[in-house]
């Protein structure tokens, strides 16, 4: 038996131990471990043909990403974490916050059902039955939210679910600042 095949196991370890160290240190530096980068912030939200979701037939574009500042809010009746921050949602569609929703591979008639039940904080909702704007957008799950400018540029992403401590500390700012730049 040839004693090298002994150390392959031994540097594999060797590897992984290296890596989980790295990535322990980049915490306790406070770097946010669930914080997921996007290679779409700076850039426009890609094209798409989606209809609307409550009225088949009504196509949309990514033209409904401009002339305003908004979150655009990844969401879908199977996601427990999404029935958790609708409420929030509500709240800040009542305070003037600029929502469009995109429903997320989901079953259109229990997403029309839930958000008549639970309230409608978006200005439009995207049907995105097969999931590809989801795609085009890098999302991992629901929910997301994307904070897009007037131009039409994401400028931001949040995974996980919007709360109003969340809102105030990081989101409400940077949708602030937007409003004020697209005066």
């Amino acid at each position: 038996m040839n004693k090298k095949i002994l150390f392959i196991p031994l540097a594999l370890f060797t590897a992984l131990v290296v890596v989980f160290v790295i990535q322990l240190a980049r915490n306790a530096e406070g770097e946010d471990p669930t914080k997921l980068e996007s290679v779409l912030v700076g850039k426009p939200v890609p094209e798409f043909r989606l209809e609307d979701l409550a009225e088949p037939g009504k196509l949309y574009d990514q033209a409904v990403f401009k002339g305003e500042p908004l979150l655009l809010n990844v969401w879908a009746t199977w996601c427990p974490t999404c029935y958790a921050e609708h409420q929030t949602l509500n709240e800040l569609a009542a305070k003037g916050v600029k929502i469009i929703g995109l429903n997320y591979k989901d079953d259109r008639n229990k997403a029309t059902g839930w958000l008549n039940d639970l309230g409608n904080p978006y200005l439009i909702s995207l049907f995105d039955g097969d999931g590809m704007l989801g795609l085009d957008l890098g999302v991992y799950g629901a929910p997301e939210t994307y904070l897009i400018d007037a131009k039409g540029i994401i400028r931001y992403r949040h995974v996980g679910n919007v709360t109003l401590g969340n809102w105030a500390e990081v989101l409400e700012p940077m949708y602030l600042q937007m409003i004020e730049e697209a005066k």
